[in-house]
């Protein structure tokens, strides 16, 4: 994308490069007006005039249209202020996105379309670029000096004295021109990269979800095995722990898996029952506030595999009516996140719409029994019931048949899926720090491009070429014997709408 550097993007008062101008943004405005809605609103209004107010401006100076507004056409046709034209820039008026700016452009979808009473028109003059004086005012620069103008509380606004109130810069129009095309370019790259960046979380979440599907089916472990002599099958490792194998079941219809492996119930692996909350209601004030943590289903949806934190504890009341489950523990959601699952590092208590795992040791490792569960969850989603509360229960959990290699498999299995995402979470952690630094990069561009770094100036190619130019001091006369004169009807209605 070129070497821009990050630099602090304000632009000192007075700082111009040569041939700029500074005035006032009333100054630059062919017209500033807002619109209006008919008495007792829009709502239930389903087709007329599409009505923008400042909730379809979007952060990116373009507009989002889920839930367009619509004024009748009658209302339409005795509007006399508030019609869109391409070239417009639309600013929000008042609420808590004072400022937001967004630029009518060519593509935009409705004509024609109306503002309402939140938002102000500014139409640049001839002779203003829209484009350039949208992008200064979109800059870090350009909205902190339109918010100098807000008044009131939280909920204030500003009104029409903003625009003189509102210092812009302004160049050379050849150089507005190419100021626009150098920041268009930069930004459309600015754009793709943030967009390739945003598909990459996804392509992450398939990765993992991979190479746990890889694991638990012996793919990822296959060349391992081959080097192993004299380990100890699944099956003799079952015999061993059980002294006599578990009930069996048909096969048949499971996926293959290596022949040093075997297919157990998840009961099989260790104790197996549900969390328990007996109190009704569960929430009551007086189990809560004590030492003892405390697991729900959000904090095993949040956890990543691993609880480290929670957000409730019990004290010895809410101990009394529940169960204190080892360090270890698998935990399973069986209602609401179905089958989200985690591994618990301290001691806790969970409710009835948790089940937890305690894995006998000789047999199973917790995060081989985890990493499983969570290449099953689609699987056991289908067997909650379509509900407002979705829930599974113990019984469909012991059945779920688990592909059990051996315990040394199993370890190997575990340090190579730690492994692999430990890589995924570092290339995430990459792909955040990119991402907010392409975030920062159009305030960046902006900045220097106000500053007159990204173009030549149209002082500085005059020179190179022996030629003269016209000045912004000169280009600034112009617009301003070139804007009509307002009525008195117009000067009135100005104030009105102050």
């Amino acid at each position: 994308m070129g070497q821009i550097t990050i630099e602090k993007p304000d632009l000192e008062i007075g700082d111009l490069p040569e041939s700029w101008i500074e005035t006032g943004l009333d100054q630059l405005l062919a017209a500033l007006e807002t619109g209006s809605r008919p008495k007792g609103g829009v709502r239930g209004i389903k087709d007329g005039i599409p009505s923008i107010g400042g909730e379809h401006l979007n952060d990116d100076g373009g507009f989002r249209f889920e839930t367009i507004k619509f004024v009748p056409h009658s209302f339409f046709e005795k509007m006399s202020r508030g019609l869109i034209h391409a070239g417009d820039i639309l600013v929000v008026k008042d609420g808590a996105t004072t400022g937001k700016v967004s630029l009518v452009r060519d593509d935009f979808p409705y004509d024609p379309a109306v503002v309402n009473e939140h938002v102000f028109i500014c139409r640049p003059a001839e002779d203003v670029y829209p484009p350039f004086l949208f992008y200064f005012l979109f800059s870090k620069e350009g909205q902190d000096r339109i918010l100098e103008n807000f008044q009131g509380s939280a909920q204030g606004g500003i009104n029409q004295s903003f625009a003189p109130g509102t210092a812009v810069p302004l160049a050379p129009l050849a150089e507005q021109e190419r100021i626009v095309a150098k920041v268009d370019e930069l930004l459309s790259r600015v754009t793709a990269a943030r967009a390739r960046l945003a598909k990459v979380p996804a392509i992450l979440k398939r990765f993992r979800q991979s190479v746990l599907v890889a694991a638990c089916s012996g793919r990822l472990t296959e060349e391992w095995r081959a080097e192993q002599v004299d380990i100890e099958s699944a099956s003799e490792l079952v015999k061993r722990v059980y002294k006599q194998r578990p009930n069996r079941f048909d096969t048949s219809d499971l996926p293959e898996v290596p022949e040093e492996w075997t297919w157990v119930r998840l009961p099989d692996l260790g104790k197996l029952s549900r969390g328990k909350s007996r109190h009704r209601p569960r929430n009551a004030p007086h189990l809560y506030g004590g030492p003892y943590p405390f697991i729900q289903t959000g904090d095993i949806a949040q956890s990543g595999g691993r609880i480290i934190r929670h957000k409730q504890t019990y004290n010895q009341a809410g101990l009394a009516q529940s169960r204190l489950w080892p360090s270890g523990t698998v935990c399973i959601t069986i209602a609401a996140n179905i089958a989200d699952s985690a591994i618990l590092t301290y001691p806790a208590c969970f409710p009835d719409s948790v089940a937890g795992l305690i894995v006998e040791p000789k047999l199973c490792v917790a995060e081989y029994a985890e990493f499983f569960i969570r290449t099953a969850r689609n699987d056991l989603s289908q067997f909650a019931p379509a509900t407002a509360q979705k829930n599974i229960n113990i019984a469909i959990l012991s059945d779920v048949v688990v592909p059990l290699p051996s315990l040394a498999e199993q370890h190997e299995i575990v340090r190579r899926v730690e492994a692999l995402f430990k890589l995924a979470d570092a290339i995430e952690r990459r792909v955040a720090a990119a991402t907010a630094r392409a975030e920062k990069l159009t305030q960046v561009i902006l900045a220097k491009a106000f500053r007159g770094e990204l173009v030549p100036t149209e002082a500085e190619l005059a020179r190179r070429e022996g030629r003269d130019y016209e000045p912004a001091t000169v280009l600034l006369e112009r617009i301003q014997t070139n804007r009509p004169e307002k009525t008195a009807t117009e000067r009135q209605a100005e104030r009105n709408h102050k």
